[in-house]
């Protein structure tokens, strides 16, 4: 009897997660001479199976049987994967201060950049329950609503996640942020932090209070923030008087902080000549109106519904407001027949905002390239939204316990520090694979056991030059 199961995909993950300590990390943080399962072990593979083949609870236990998982219990089931689950959430606050002792080696002690980002995640279920964290709102993914929860992620400028977060479906973005940043500065002793957030999660109301939390721990808190775009009226002016660098930066001040401007030539050009495509599209629109009413009252058209002008000024505005140009195009109701006008002050105002990005920063030793660079660096942590999303498998989540979602939601997260840990690795070796395409080649090394008689033997396939690479990129020993 012979039987070959993956073993180099889970080898390798394996090695890593001992190299980052999160097996030490979790046996202190979950302790407890009463406890008959291994927790460790049954995390270890809940967050491998988000790697590798990601799936329900029950398909974590299937999947099992197809891998030669290290130090594993001898016998798995799903109330056991389930208890250790909950074990995670009765000790949640000391495994993210273990688990944090054990990431804060990597992170950069003399400058912290800080990126924060959120995003939302679907989940099922009808029936409600007491402290419920399942709620509608508006999900990112479909653009409508939709049941669901509200995971935070914070990241150092390298990529590496530091913490997470869940929150209800339901809550403000801007609510989240004072509870993230009072946590970094609790678990990470980082004298300076520089914040990149979006426009959508940090507003030049609420500035002061995070920088004033910052103070009181002697800690220095600056930040770099896209101006939210409702604020663009009040720069018309300090924009008209801006002057361009040769790389297209400009830097002025407004609301008491650093303006830093990146303008695109080429974005500029292609913003505007979008609007105006959208403009002439909805005006012939509505001179095929105007020649319409013309016609049937000079007689010149008997057939079809007759036209009228209020039917008309309803196309008119339900085309304008489905082009977004209700600044541009506007309908004068006030007229006896259907007539328009296009507001050329306005369409020039919002030809001065095309291409440019508009960033405020209290940082006083960043140059404006430096400043850019930094908050374009934020979508990385989108990307890693991304991985969450696809690679892991976040969504969409079937548990309904408060409890239950939060440990799965710490559960991908510890998947995405492994997934990163090895982009780091592998970048930083120039090997060109991705963490996917790294465990799927890892993967073909397998484990073979065969049974003679009462006798068992073990051993692994021979690794493959690419194989091997892997191993030496990933800074990890290939298996015996």
């Amino acid at each position: 009897c012979i039987r070959d199961r993956s073993y180099g995909d889970v080898f390798a993950l394996h090695e890593l997660w001992k190299d980052l300590g999160f097996d030490r990390a979790l046996n202190r943080a979950l302790r407890s001479g009463k406890r008959k399962i291994d927790v460790e072990a049954l995390v270890r593979a809940m967050v491998f199976n988000r790697l590798c083949d990601p799936a329900s609870k029950l398909g974590c236990l299937r999947w099992l049987e197809t891998v030669a998982m290290p130090t594993m219990p001898e016998t798995v089931t799903h109330q056991h994967l389930l208890r250790s689950m909950d074990a995670l959430m009765d000790h949640c606050e000391r495994v993210e201060m273990e688990l944090a002792k054990q990431i804060r080696p990597l992170v950069d002690q003399a400058l912290t950049v800080v990126f924060y980002d959120l995003t939302t995640v679907r989940i099922h279920g009808n029936a409600k329950l007491d402290d419920d964290i399942r709620a509608f709102g508006m999900n990112k993914e479909t653009g409508g609503i939709a049941r669901q929860f509200v995971l935070g992620v914070v990241q150092t400028a390298d990529g590496l996640p530091l913490m997470h977060n869940v929150h209800p479906g339901n809550v403000a973005e801007t609510k989240t942020l004072q509870g993230m940043l009072q946590t970094v500065l609790q678990r990470f002793p980082i004298q300076r932090v520089v914040l990149v957030a979006d426009r959508g999660l940090l507003s030049l109301d609420n500035i002061r209070d995070l920088t004033d939390m910052a103070d009181r721990d002697g800690r220095k808190l600056e930040f770099i923030l896209a101006v939210p775009a409702r604020r663009y009226a009040d720069l018309v002016e300090t924009f008209q008087g801006l002057s361009f660098d040769e790389a297209g930066l400009a830097e002025s001040s407004f609301a008491g902080h650093r303006l830093i401007v990146a303008h695109d030539p080429l974005r500029a050009e292609e913003q505007s000549a979008n609007r105006r495509k959208r403009i002439a599209e909805v005006e012939a629109m509505a001179e095929k109106s105007v020649a319409k009413l013309d016609a049937q009252d000079a007689g010149q058209t008997s057939r079809g519904r007759r036209a009228s002008d209020r039917g008309a000024f309803s196309r008119f505005t339900r085309a304008v407001a489905e082009a977004e140009l209700t600044r541009f195009l506007k309908a004068d109701f006030t007229a006896e027949r259907f007539s328009w006008s296009v507001e050329e002050d306005a369409i020039a105002r919002a030809e001065l905002f095309d291409g440019k990005l508009a960033l405020l920063t209290n940082a006083p030793d960043l140059s404006p390239a430096e400043t850019v660079a930094r908050y374009k660096s934020l979508a990385d942590i989108e990307r890693g939204f991304r991985v969450l999303k696809s690679d892991i498998e976040i969504a969409p989540v079937h548990h309904r316990l408060p409890d239950r979602i939060r440990a799965h939601a710490m559960i991908c997260f510890l998947a995405l520090v492994l997934y990163r840990v090895m982009r780091m690795r592998l970048k930083a070796k120039g090997h060109s694979a991705s963490p996917r395409t790294a465990l799927n080649l890892l993967a073909r090394l397998q484990q073979h056991t065969t049974h003679i008689g009462t006798k068992t033997f073990t051993g692994t396939s021979r690794s493959q030059p690419e194989q091997l690479d892997l191993f030496e990129a990933l800074d990890i020993p290939k298996p015996a």
